[in-house]
């Protein structure tokens, strides 16, 4: 794919005059999740600068541990001096299975507890910065198999985004959950295991073609004796190698932290990162290399520091160039975050009416489908996940019949509102204030704030002809009608 800019250019501060309310909704469509009229109007008053050091803080908000995760996390310890214990076969797999539903229960938990967050839009930005991280430094719930450690993999990303990439691997070499993922805890001075060097050469920092096999065995080598216990971190002096190793064609005794260094001092290091994000921010496609030398060359000047270089992609010419505008196909998850986003809807605590949907469209959160993450794109689109997007859209717009849930899902709801969670669908109330705009108002919201894509003058005359009403019921049911009709267009697949 040809750029779009000089690469000279492409990477310029966009110019203040420049900034309007169209880029603003592109800001934060792409780096959030939708762009709601009240946001858009407050980026366009702070000017670009301000917004971007708003969207990404120098402290990045927490996400506080899930209730349930410590909870199963001591069952789960006293379960396993019963395993151990256990008379038969039988007994031993009944412990098993209550040891699996603790940790699928803690899974969902700390699912709902970021989506929550993430659907925040003071912190929608930064969530999906740390959700890119998860796509960079892939694990997979299914194989650590501990919530606990997951919430910790994540806060690790979470609280270090903000700072240096040769910082933040070193912290994910150590990141408990990334240890087990990548079977480093099982790399010993005999028998090095290459899992984590190869992802950290090939996915983490350089990418295909930047490093050879035998710089891949060197640097297993490297990170023997990596554990995690109890206690946390440590390194099993037994099993670490400290033998001279030739990595990058430089020798040495090197541990771990020594070969991410080495990793970081190759050329390929500064645009990497880089390119991952246009691939995740911008488009599917692949740009030329040439494209993001300058960027990397900046980069690398700041000393890999990850907020200046989220305020440089963000705050560029190339990431407003009409070429990468109204184009990107959403992630099922921004699918679900700007619908509750454009609607003003809470995440819905319940399972089967959030959960499933996801999986349904083709993305399981905490479940990538394999360690490079996901792909998406194009991929995200098929028969049977755009038949249940279109289903989540009119299910969200459909007020809930709590008549028809069970016992448990009354529980979550409840809880959910004793927390001030307490818009879950498009009631008929919110119905009858959408419907008050009347339809040149409802025509322009639509239009304006939930599609990407600038509508032909036909279009919106359409859309308002059709919401014109005779009486207040028709009004709230065309309103109701056009509504669904928008969120399950092809348009608003795009952002």
């Amino acid at each position: 794919m040809t750029s779009p800019l000089d690469p000279r250019e492409a990477w310029q501060p966009l110019p203040a005059s420049e900034w309007n309310a169209d880029l603003a909704r592109h800001l934060l469509r792409r780096a959030g999740w939708a762009a709601r009229p009240d946001e858009v109007a407050r980026a366009v008053q702070q000017g670009l600068a301000a917004t971007l050091n708003r969207l990404f803080p120098a402290t990045p908000p927490p996400l506080a541990r899930p209730a349930f995760i410590p909870l199963a996390q001591d069952r789960i310890n006293a379960l396993r001096p019963l395993k151990r214990g256990a008379l038969d076969q039988e007994e031993r797999r009944i412990y098993e299975r209550e040891e699996r539903e603790l940790e699928r229960t803690a899974g969902v938990e700390l699912t709902f507890k970021w989506l929550q967050a993430a659907a925040d839009p003071s912190r929608s930005a930064y969530e999906k910065w740390v959700h890119f991280l998860t796509d960079v430094y892939v694990i997979s719930m299914e194989k650590v198999r501990s919530a606990e450690l997951v919430y910790q993999h994540y806060d690790l990303l979470r609280t270090k985004g903000t700072g240096t990439a040769p910082a933040l691997t070193k912290a994910v070499s150590r990141s408990a959950a990334m240890i087990r993922y990548l079977d480093l805890d099982l790399s010993s001075k005999k028998a090095p295991n290459e899992n984590f060097a190869r992802e950290l050469f090939e996915l983490f920092t350089l990418g295909e073609g930047n490093y050879t096999e035998d710089d891949i065995k060197q640097a297993a080598r490297a990170f023997t004796g990596y554990r995690h216990g109890k206690d946390g971190f440590r390194q099993n002096e037994r099993e670490r190698d400290t033998t001279p190793k030739t990595i990058f064609g430089q020798t040495g005794p090197y541990l771990g932290d020594d070969v991410i260094d080495l990793v970081y001092r190759q050329p390929a290091a500064a645009t990497f990162l880089p390119r991952e994000m246009a691939r995740f921010y911008l488009t599917e496609r692949t740009l030329p290399h040439e494209f993001f030398v300058p960027l990397g060359q900046d980069w690398r000047a700041s000393g890999f520091n990850l907020r200046e270089l989220c305020l440089r992609f963000f705050g560029s010419r190339a990431f407003y160039a009409p070429t990468f505008r109204a184009n990107y196909i959403k992630s099922p998850i921004h699918f679900y975050l700007g619908l509750l986003q454009d609607l003003g809807l809470d995440v819905l605590p319940l399972q089967r009416t959030t959960l499933q949907p996801l999986r349904q469209m083709g993305q399981t959160f905490l479940l990538p489908p394999n360690v490079r993450g996901w792909v998406g794109g194009r991929l995200w689109i098929n028969s049977s996940t755009l038949a249940a997007r279109r289903q989540l859209a009119e299910t969200l717009c459909s007020p809930l019949d709590e008549d028809r849930l069970n016992a448990d899902d009354r529980l979550e709801l409840e809880g959910a509102r004793d927390a001030g969670h307490s818009r879950f669908t498009v009631d008929d109330e919110r119905i009858r204030t959408f419907a008050s705009l009347g339809a040149p108002g409802i025509a322009e919201r639509l239009c304006d704030f939930f599609l990407p894509v600038r509508v032909t003058p036909e279009y919106r005359a359409t859309l308002t002809q059709f919401l014109t009403a005779s009486s207040p019921a028709e009004a709230e049911a065309k309103a109701r009608r056009a509504t669904i009709a928008i969120l399950q267009s092809p348009e608003y697949q795009l952002c």
